[in-house]
């Protein structure tokens, strides 16, 4: 796979994301359902701590590229959705992190939303990843 960066303006780059990628070459695309803080036994955890959520969410995300024999390396589309933008916003770090070490900047969407299926989640990360 080859991935093209496409970012006729430079302030994305700054945030992690490029506002567009080519993907030539693909092989397998794999769409990740959205993914949050639940336990492997399927509990949601760190209710109200949003931090944390976050950790575990991309972790659960990671869980679903390894299945499929993929790494964050792969991911070329990134949805986030949050109950509350703003107090997610002082933690993005851990997952535009996680992103840099695997060196990759996905193309990614925020939205604020009203709830997330499961009462107390307060983010959700939902993906599509190429090999």
């Amino acid at each position: 796979m080859e991935r093209t960066a496409i970012n006729p303006v430079p302030w994305s780059k700054e945030l992690g994301f490029n506002q567009g990628e080519v993907i030539s070459g693909q092989v397998r695309t794999l769409y990740i359902s959205g993914q949050t803080a639940m336990s492997a036994d399927g509990r949601p955890e760190h209710d109200g701590d949003i931090a944390a959520q976050l950790a575990l969410a991309v972790d659960n995300l990671e869980a679903v590229l390894a299945e499929a024999g993929m790494s964050l390396a792969n991911l070329v589309r990134l949805n986030v959705y949050t109950t509350e933008v703003d107090a997610l916003f002082p933690h993005y770090g851990v997952l535009a992190g996680r992103l840099g070490a695997a060196g990759v900047a996905p193309t990614t969407t925020m939205l604020g939303v009203t709830r997330l299926a499961i009462p107390g989640q307060l983010v959700e990360l939902e993906g599509t990843a190429v090999a």
